[in-house]
């Protein structure tokens, strides 16, 4: 575990980035700006923020990788979308956050895999199963170009938005000062039901409970 964890930080540290461009984003929910970010293997993410965000001042962040089903397409098979515009009213109603914008389509497996799990689920696989049918695993994605992002802007405690522990772990675990959860509301349906059970039940998801959970 501690090799992993010093792995991790490792790279980190590799994780070279570039901030392409910034702009004002009109929303919903106010006006962020958005930052083009590329990594070193060329994908492009992007980072919203909204206020004085590097005061030392712990931060709303939404660490969100891409769901184009859930985010643009309304898709009521998951809760991704639900997720993101929850955290953007958050952080209009404080004046102050940040939204990571990670290209990790499908829990790291891409857009058409994601498209393949969602017929393995069609015929009775859960999320997990399916992702391992597939040759996955069941969560493939990696946060550490967290850290030069958040740094960039000078953002090192973090009221992380999130249902999902292994976010908790994994921005503790890269070094940041302070990291507390702010839990998110689950939007479930009869569509996405089997999924949010297979998430709680096989990925350690908590969908109930308090806001203060700590990782210190």
């Amino acid at each position: 575990m501690e090799s992993a964890i010093k792995d991790q930080r490792k790279r980190a540290v590799l994780a070279g980035i570039h901030f392409v461009a910034s702009s004002q984003l009109p929303t919903y929910w106010g006006t962020f700006v958005v930052h083009g970010i590329v990594d070193t293997l060329g994908k492009e993410h992007l980072m919203l923020t909204m206020g004085d965000v590097g005061n030392g001042e712990p931060v709303l962040v939404r660490i969100h990788s891409e769901c184009l089903t859930g985010d643009a397409l309304f898709s009521l098979r998951c809760d991704c979308g639900f997720q993101l515009r929850t955290a953007m009213e958050r952080i209009g109603d404080a004046r102050r956050g940040v939204v990571l914008y990670l290209r990790q389509e499908g829990r790291g497996i891409g857009l058409h895999n994601k498209i393949r799990a969602y017929g393995l689920q069609d015929d009775g696989a859960d999320t997990v199963d399916a992702n391992l049918r597939l040759g996955f695993a069941a969560d493939a994605r990696d946060y550490v170009i967290c850290k030069p992002m958040l740094e960039h802007i000078g953002v090192h405690r973090l009221l992380l938005m999130t249902n999902n522990p292994a976010k908790l772990v994994a921005m503790h675990d890269l070094g940041f000062e302070k990291v507390e959860r702010v839990a998110v509301p689950a939007m479930r349906n009869p569509h996405n039901e089997a999924y949010l059970d297979a998430k709680e039940r096989r990925m350690g998801h908590v969908f109930a409970g308090s806001a203060g959970d700590r990782v210190e």
